[in-house]
């Protein structure tokens, strides 16, 4: 079954890495590989070969099972002809919503489209734009309403590294996202759908309330609801840094741990009230009557909490364990994991793509690795002889080197995975959780969850104490200066080398060179990304909704020229996409960043990447009370004129004038900084936001340095900018447009991009292509469109026009 199971997964995660679905048809071949039931196993090459069939048919079921639940998922969806349109519809709100800065943000179950010939997919992700002060739109879980909405169809951004949105709204079945219109029929229609799912989210947003309201403005109540109801969002994005840079992040949702715990301790209460009445026990046995107790409470936290990926995963291995026990059956550690592995991937083919999937599996069969089937003898503080320690210690020293030896098989055993897949590992971690898990499992769980179900508010102040403390602690790490090791995106290669190395450490103690499993390691660490070479250029153009952020590399210098929007309150584009993904690739640090103009799609990310990487010196038209320039060191003023090599690769500052600093009537946006980067005879010219003067101003002072094999289009492709005498100077062999999907700017307009393609440009949008990949030098001049290189089968392909 073990087998089965890892290869049946490893067919759902090949069928994730598809650029498009297979024909089902297919699957008919494999039926030969049934035949491997029937072949005997008397031989060993007979035996060999049988499993080899074998593995490779749980394989291709997988494979085809993953593709038929796609092909099922993706049959509904939004028509692009309904994209951006009023749709009246009636549903329900299927979660507990959400508040963000603006209004809250909720999932939508649709029962029937009310708008003429509309067509509606059954799930929506929507959000409301009113304020706080407005209670038209208070609405709930579990609420029946009537609703105008505006849909697109789920679009993300597409860079290197960068987070897949569209994967994430497939495994959720969101099959469009979009807004309430304010001005619509908007009303409540029942305040109360009878459904379970439903019951069970209003009763975790009752949850919720009751927490807020008990501890106010306390700052770790988010801490405490996520601990309660698994409402990650509750906690502040500051909070989950400090969790996330001690590595005891895993403790802040609802984890396995927890629900073991409460598992564990329902059995237990069960289990001695159970064995007290004879006439129970000759009934049934109290082991299985705390089996099926345990059980029922895991899944009820698991519930209450969402059913999170980790929550699943106990809930299916307790299953399997209460199974075995009502069967009277032994079954090995691996075969528990085996069949909660196969079950998550048949309830969710698409948990292979997420990092929870393969840390809370890998954390798992780490914790088996370590401590199941052990023979040698085991260390001194778990002998219990009293020879070396007292009969009284015995125990609780016994319990504390087994708690020593899972630590140290979670902190090496995870590198690799951690390395893969955010390019960072706690060095502070062993710490952190030796004093997090006990407080946080065995104390702040327990009372939280008191404080759900009770009407006690002293228990949830106690939980709150209880978790200041923890959290006193943890910050007091996260300040350590090398409390994080961050690096770039290891080389495949290297990851599997590091996890085998992982392993050959964690052998048993006695096992001759483990120390070799270190050197494996090594490469994950030691073998940077390849960079450019001299006289060479690596140009993303990053795809950041609208706005502007472009990455220029050469081989020993790094300038960023902006760095995109913010987001909301808590995220913009220099946390979300450009830190991750310049880390990944290799870049810990800038030697420049030009701020074009005072913009917030430019300059909204400023601050987060100027927090998260040292940065040699601040160019910019910003003006002197910018909170940008108060956090920065080494400014300068762009001006034209400006210009530098860097490893062969010329950078020239083409735009503004220096005297139109002391000019009030230039706009901010005709004061943008326009860069032009050229290596023999290719350039590059990024031309931030300019306008129709500027633009003109350009063809009179450098007429003759326009030319362009790539062109970033002034200001998005907006009709005040790409003037056709401008246009027709440049000539550039690409024109790329930055401009978010479907934006309500209308970027680019439609008569400037046939200006460019007139000239025969070759036209490429972020909305479209995602990021922009051009490596460039003296004899080539390459470009690469992200979302078409690196493509899947659910990744949105239409038009991006509104």
């Amino acid at each position: 079954m073990v087998a089965a199971s890892l290869f049946f997964a490893l067919g759902v995660w090949l069928l994730q890495q598809q650029a498009a679905l297979p024909d089902l048809r297919w699957a008919g071949l494999t039926a030969p590989l049934f035949l491997a039931l029937l072949l005997p196993r008397r031989a060993l090459w007979q035996r060999v070969i049988r499993r080899a069939l074998l593995a490779a048919l749980a394989c291709a079921l997988g494979f085809f099972y993953a593709a038929w639940v796609a092909q099922q998922r993706l049959a509904e969806s939004l028509p692009a002809g309904w994209q951006g349109k009023d749709i009246e519809v009636v549903g329900v709100v299927a979660e507990m919503p959400r508040r963000h800065e603006r209004g809250l943000s909720f999932t939508f179950d649709v029962g029937r489209a009310i708008t003429p010939g509309a067509s509606v997919p059954r799930r929506l992700l929507l959000s409301t734009y009113t304020g706080e002060e407005d209670e038209s739109l208070a609405l709930h879980a579990g609420e029946r309403w009537n609703l105008t909405v505006r849909l697109k169809q789920p679009h993300g951004a597409s860079n290197p590294y960068g987070f897949d949105f569209e994967a994430w709204a497939l495994e959720r079945n969101l099959r469009a996202a979009g807004y309430v219109h304010g001005k619509g029929d908007n009303r409540r229609l029942d305040e109360q759908v009878a459904a379970p799912r439903y019951f069970i989210e209003r009763m975790r947003e009752s949850v919720r309330g009751n927490f807020q309201r008990t501890l106010g403005d306390a700052p770790y109540a988010g801490v405490l609801t996520a601990l309660a109801i698994g409402d990650q969002g509750s906690i502040p994005t500051a909070q989950w840094q400090v969790f996330t840079r001690t590595g005891v992040n895993h403790l802040m949702s609802i984890s396995g741990l927890h629900i073991t715990m409460l598992a564990g301790l329902a059995f237990s209460l069960i289990y001695a009230l159970w064995r007290r009445s004879a006439r129970l026990v000759l009934h049934l046995p109290a082991r299985k009557a705390a089996a099926v107790a345990g059980l029922l409470v895991a899944l009820a936290y698991a519930l209450l909490s969402g059913f999170s990926e980790p929550a699943q995963r106990t809930v299916y291995m307790l299953a399997a364990i209460a199974a075995a026990l009502w069967l009277s059956r032994a079954v090995a550690a691996s075969q528990i994991l085996a069949a909660a592995l196969l079950v998550v991937a048949l309830s969710d083919p698409w948990a292979v793509l997420s990092p929870g999937f393969w840390l809370s599996f890998g954390a798992v069969a780490l914790i088996f690795y370590v401590t199941a089937h052990r023979l040698g003898r085991p260390h001194w503080l778990q002998e219990g002889d009293g020879k070396v320690v007292g009969q009284t210690l015995a125990s609780p020293l016994r319990g504390l080197a087994e708690y020593g030896r899972v630590q140290w098989a979670m902190m090496i055993g995870l590198i690799p995975p951690l390395l893969a897949l955010f390019q960072q590992v706690s060095l502070v971690s062993p710490v952190a959780n030796t004093f997090a898990i006990p407080l946080v499992s065995f104390i702040v769980v327990p009372l939280a969850l008191l404080g759900a179900l009770l009407p006690l508010e002293w228990v949830l102040h106690l939980a709150h104490q209880t978790m200041s403390a923890c959290m006193a602690a943890l910050e007091w790490l996260n300040r350590l200066p090398d409390a994080v090791w961050a690096q770039h995106a290891p080389p495949a290669w290297s990851i599997a080398l590091g996890v085998a190395g992982a392993l050959w450490c964690l052998l048993p103690r006695g096992f001759p060179a483990r120390w070799l499993g270190l050197i494996a390691m090594l490469p994950m660490f030691l073998v940077p990304p390849v960079s450019p070479p001299h006289g060479a250029l690596r140009l993303v153009i990053f795809d950041v909704g609208q706005g502007m952020a472009v990455a220029a590399q050469t081989h020993g210098h790094t300038l960023l020229y902006d760095t995109g929007p913010d987001f909301s309150g808590d995220a913009d584009s220099g946390s979300r996409i450009l830190v991750p993904s310049l880390r990944a690739q290799g870049i810990s640090r800038l030697d420049g960043l030009m701020l074009t103009h005072d913009d917030s799609d430019h300059t909204g990310g400023a601050l987060s990447v100027m927090q998260a990487m040292p940065v040699g010196w601040l160019s910019s038209s910003l003006p002197d009370d910018s909170p940008i320039l108060q956090q920065a060191r080494n400014l300068q003023r762009c001006a034209d004129g400006q210009s530098w090599e860097w490893d062969g690769v010329r950078f020239e500052v083409l735009h503004p004038p220096r005297e139109s600093y002391s000019q009030a009537k230039v706009s901010k946006n005709n004061r943008g900084c326009v860069l032009r980067i050229s290596a023999g005879a290719y350039s590059v010219l990024l031309a931030s936001d300019i306008e129709k003067p500027a633009e003109l101003l350009l063809l009179k002072q450098h007429g003759g340095k326009l030319p362009a094999t790539l062109l970033l289009v002034p200001h998005h492709g907006s009709k005040t900018s790409s003037v056709q005498p401008f246009v027709e100077a440049v000539r550039p062999r690409y024109a790329v447009f930055a401009a978010g999907y479907r934006n309500r700017f209308g970027h680019p307009r439609d008569e400037v991009v046939e200006r460019y393609r007139a000239i025969g440009s070759e036209l490429l949008r972020s909305d479209e292509d995602g990021a922009i990949i051009v490596n460039m030098d003296a004899r080539n001049f390459r470009v690469e469109r992200y979302r078409k290189s690196h493509v899947r089968y659910w990744q949105h392909s239409g038009s991006a026009e509104p």
